[in-house]
């Protein structure tokens, strides 16, 4: 096998499969840090997301380019206009995210992005609704079974009260919506 052509092969695929995406996403995601506690989080989601960018890159570059051209184009070698276009989509998306800070030592702060009313603390609040209902099935298991029956007044006390704060709860998230 050809030397030049596998280089070639490996060239071109990186270029069709991963760089324009790769350095798309560096732009878009310049805070993304490949070490760390996040580290391979990152690198995995920067991976993906530079595979999918550059296939769907692939995809618009080439229907523009056959849009523009009435001929068409040839996607090889001889005539490497596709590649070079997602070179320049490559380079352009590098530069930019060169400038935001993509590859500096301290990483830009990510953006803040602002909640709508109920979004925070939605992952406590269905856990602390999911322990509340728990721990109520458990008290009517306990008072169906009558296995204790000179418990059964705080069982039942507390099975109110449980009730009480499963409602107070599920009250005030729907307060945080009533403008």
């Amino acid at each position: 096998m050809d030397p030049v052509a596998v280089l070639e092969a490996v060239v071109g695929g990186a270029l069709l499969f991963f760089v324009p995406g790769f350095a798309v996403s560096r732009a878009i995601f310049p805070e993304w840090r490949f070490r760390g506690p996040d580290g391979a989080r990152h690198a995995l989601e920067t991976v993906v997301v530079a595979f999918v960018l550059s296939v769907v890159l692939t995809v618009l570059v080439g229907y523009l380019l056959l849009s523009a051209a009435p001929g068409g184009f040839s996607a090889a070698w001889g005539d490497p206009l596709l590649e070079a276009a997602l070179a320049a989509v490559a380079a352009i998306a590098g530069v930019v995210a060169w400038l935001e800070g993509a590859f500096a030592p301290v990483p830009p702060a990510a953006p803040r992005i602002e909640g709508r009313p109920g979004e925070e603390g939605a992952w406590e609040l269905t856990r602390e609704l999911d322990r509340l209902r728990g721990e109520e099935r458990t008290i009517l298991r306990r008072l169906r079974s009558g296995d204790d029956p000179d418990g059964a007044p705080a069982l039942r006390a507390r099975l109110e009260e449980l009730e009480r704060a499963r409602e107070e709860r599920l009250r005030a998230r729907e307060a945080e919506y009533d403008l």
